[in-house]
């Protein structure tokens, strides 16, 4: 039997591993939308993901026999909601407004995440787990304000583009709980990223041949596409950390401590992206330290 501290450490260091790994996909989405669609980089990201994540399932283990129905309900669900629907709107984001603020906007998942866990779950959010929402709030309404004021504020990049991170928040926060019931019915977490990823594979190529036709790889930028696939190395890395995390830990504490990666994010910007890219301000980061204690103070406070 496995000690209590030692699988609070473990899930502590897969949701960080998965905090850094989401910061490296953001910045590479970001990098490999500058021409190219979000619904590519959505497209190519998933590609990578299920061509990862399922036969390593089938190697290590039997997701077949691991699955019950109501798992599979469960982990399409999660699919369905955070991976494709609440993907799309996070890639959108970067794509319109940036990683430095999509990032921490996004960070607001705890918001919807933990009361969700209240209600279906039955998880418990004390006072100070409360301020520490608060904090992620007024985090938010900084990098909104200072964003708003930006020179670059326009119709693509002004507040319209805001909308796609706090989108996005609010489908990340519904994921966690399907994933949690889908493990309690005794999933393992690669049977549960495989249903995942293989259900908003799926579901966002039935949407795309329904609207505009199947996506076609020779269009994306030669160029962009290598980003493209860190971008999804990157994610699989996340997802195996934050499932990993999940499955030890309550959703009230692993979704804030992985919501930590606005810091890396603003720190590799800030050494490695090209100001025309992403515009480093002391406002915005001030805004993002903010956020982020607020999503620490829910992880510590637990």
């Amino acid at each position: 039997m496995i000690p209590g501290g030692e699988v609070l450490s473990l899930g502590i260091f897969l949701a960080v591993l998965g905090a850094i790994a989401l910061a490296v996909q953001s910045l590479s989405i970001r990098y490999g939308t500058i021409t190219s669609d979000s619904s590519d980089a959505l497209v190519v990201v998933l590609a990578v993901n299920i061509l990862v994540l399922v036969p390593a399932a089938f190697l290590l283990g039997s997701p077949i026999q691991d699955l019950t129905l109501r798992s599979l309900a469960a982990f399409s669900a999660a699919g369905l909601l955070g991976t494709m629907v609440g993907r799309a709107m996070h890639f959108e984001g970067i794509k319109r407004i940036g990683s430095s603020r999509s990032e921490p906007i996004k960070a607001s998942q705890p918001l919807h995440a933990s009361l969700i866990a209240v209600v279906v779950l039955g998880e418990v959010v004390t006072g100070g787990h409360f301020l520490s929402m608060v904090a992620i709030v007024l985090g938010i309404a900084i990098i909104t304000y200072e964003h708003g004021r930006s020179e670059r504020s326009d119709a693509e990049s002004g507040y319209v583009g805001l909308a796609f991170p706090f989108t996005a928040a609010f489908f990340y926060g519904i994921e966690p709980t399907f994933a949690k019931l889908g493990f309690a019915e005794g999933a393992t977490v690669l049977t549960g990223l495989t249903v995942k990823t293989v259900s908003a594979g799926l579901g966002f190529i039935v949407y795309l041949w329904w609207t505009r036709g199947l996506p076609d790889p020779r269009g994306i930028e030669t160029r962009e596409l290598p980003w493209l696939v860190g971008a999804g190395l990157s994610n699989t890395v996340f997802l195996l950390g934050y499932y990993g995390a999940l499955e030890l830990e309550p959703v009230s504490l692993v979704v804030p401590l992985v919501q930590s990666s606005p810091l890396v994010v603003i720190l590799l910007s800030v050494l490695f992206v090209s100001d025309n890219l992403e515009r480093i301000t002391p406002r915005l980061v001030v805004g993002a330290l903010v956020a982020v204690a607020g999503a620490i103070g829910v992880t510590l406070l637990s």
